[in-house]
């Protein structure tokens, strides 16, 4: 190869070195692409890359915008919802307070309506500056009966606003009707077990003071006045809790959890449940809840060191003290007036002990209220109440222990009375009609005996806290323009 470049003279290099350029020229100038392929032969590859490129930048930009976008309007509507919840919140918030107003008036707090504007039975007040992140809020609160008689059930409407910087206002109404709790808001009433042990015992309602006048006549159980509202009830969230076997309960049967366990021949029924349904499921119901407050007898009462053969003064109430009250043979205790007895037997003790042919009688237009800590038996010819209301003979169990109490009660007659001793365990033997209600820790009825249960007791409690017995947000513009007034002009 060396050889081949190797000239004898530097002309004679120059002349051929002058020929090859001439020789190159002369093509380029036939082909001009030959001197630019070299440094264009990639452009197509790149120009596609770019436009790929700036294709992925378009999608990635409209991507982002709409991420952005949603993002945005995600965090409105989470806005929105937590508006919507304060807003709601308030309103119940509004209407606790209303309730708590309620409770401090029942308890004699003279204050408990300070601060409200009171004016024709109303009471309403505003509530505000509630700090709520980018929001404010505000409730005002409107009660239609501020100081309730009798059974009256008031109503309270609350109207929340929730305003936030740069948006709508967000309103929210809630209306809550109240009523007075009561002891014996069911006819039957356990903390744990109910049990029927008879065959065929029944179970149904009446009511006594439909009117809830006791000024008036009282109504009388009849086939007539026989109602549907015989209520079995049980706060126990177990199994075989509420027994009622072969009773026919011609109301509805309550539990904490479980469904009641009903034999073959039992029934759950009602006046509107089809003819052949045995077990109505629209009267049973599993989520029951109540309270069982203590009950503390009065401190007050003349001693008695012996029990007479008549207690009390006609058309006068009274009240007296002792240990027990024990008859048997053919001993009788008549009461006259009313007349309110405290036993002072403690735990572990007989406080009431009727046997043989011994009873209690209470005369027409009498009473009789009964506080005992201690153990009753019943018996004999049992408690004779001469009148059509059971609310005139009322037996309080002031046991506090959990099962520190026994009460039996035994006898085919027909028995009318109240009984509320919520730590005790109940049995009722007998084949006779009971007209009134019970409660206790458990109870337990053997025999055929027929429960009748006054739904008038369930107004018996006058100085009872109040609590929420129905409860709807105003959600339509019809419901809320009924409301409006309310709020106007304050």
């Amino acid at each position: 190869m060396a050889a081949r470049f190797q000239f004898r003279s530097l002309p004679a290099a120059r002349s051929v070195v002058a020929a090859d350029v001439r020789r190159l020229s002369s093509e380029f100038r036939r082909e001009p692409s030959l001197l630019t392929s070299a440094a264009t032969k990639s452009d197509p590859q790149r120009g596609a890359i770019l436009i790929v490129t700036l294709l992925i930048m378009a999608v990635l930009a409209l991507a982002l915008t709409s991420y952005v976008s949603l993002n945005l309007n995600s965090s409105r509507l989470a806005q929105r919802g937590f508006q919507q919840a304060a807003a709601f919140n308030l309103a119940e918030a509004g209407a606790e307070e209303a309730l708590w107003s309620f409770n401090q008036a029942n308890a004699g707090s003279a204050s408990a309506w300070n601060d409200w504007m009171l004016a024709s039975g109303a009471a309403k007040r505003q509530f505000t500056g509630f700090a709520l992140g980018s929001a404010t809020g505000s409730v005002k609160v409107y009660v239609d009966n501020y100081a309730p008689t009798g059974s009256a059930r008031p109503s309270v409407v609350a109207l929340s606003t929730v305003e936030a910087t740069g948006g709508a206002s967000v309103t929210k109404m809630v209306e809550v009707t109240l009523r007075r709790r009561s002891r014996f808001s069911a006819g039957l009433m356990a903390k744990d077990t109910i049990t029927f042990n008879g065959n065929r015992a029944s179970v149904d309602s009446w009511n006594s003071d439909p009117d809830n006048d006791s000024s008036t006549a009282p109504v009388a159980y009849s086939s007539s006045t026989r109602n549907d509202r015989g209520s079995v009830a049980s706060v126990a969230v177990d199994t075989r809790k509420v027994l009622v076997n072969q009773a026919d309960v011609y109301g509805y049967v309550y539990t904490g959890g479980a469904p009641p366990i009903v034999g073959e021949e039992g029934s759950i029924k009602g006046r509107d449940t089809p003819a052949d349904t045995r077990i109505d499921p629209a009267r049973v119901a599993t989520d029951f809840s109540a309270t069982f407050p203590d009950v503390a007898a009065p401190l007050d009462g003349t001693v008695l060191t012996a029990l007479p053969a008549t207690l009390g003064t006609a058309g006068t109430a009274t009240k007296w003290r002792c240990p027990n009250l024990s008859l048997s043979g053919k001993e009788t205790l008549t009461i006259y007036g009313d007349v309110t007895l405290v036993l002072t037997g403690g735990t572990g003790t007989h406080t009431i002990d009727v046997t043989g042919q011994a009873s209690i009688v209470i005369t027409a237009d009498s009473s009789l209220t009964v506080y005992s800590e201690g153990d009753m038996l019943i018996g004999g010819n049992g408690l004779a109440n001469n009148n059509t209301r059971p609310s005139t003979c009322l037996i309080y169990g002031t046991n506090t222990g959990a099962s520190g109490q026994r009460i039996q009660i035994v006898g085919n007659g027909a028995l009318k009375a109240a009984l509320y001793a919520p730590n005790a365990d109940i049995t009722i033997n007998g084949n006779g009609d009971i007209y009134g209600g019970a409660v206790g820790n458990t109870i337990t009825l053997t025999g055929r005996a027929e429960f009748h249960y006054d739904e008038s007791l369930e107004n018996l409690d006058s100085g009872m806290p109040f609590g929420v017995d129905a409860w709807r947000e105003i959600t339509t513009g019809d419901a809320r323009a009924a409301q409006q007034s309310k709020f106007t002009g304050w």
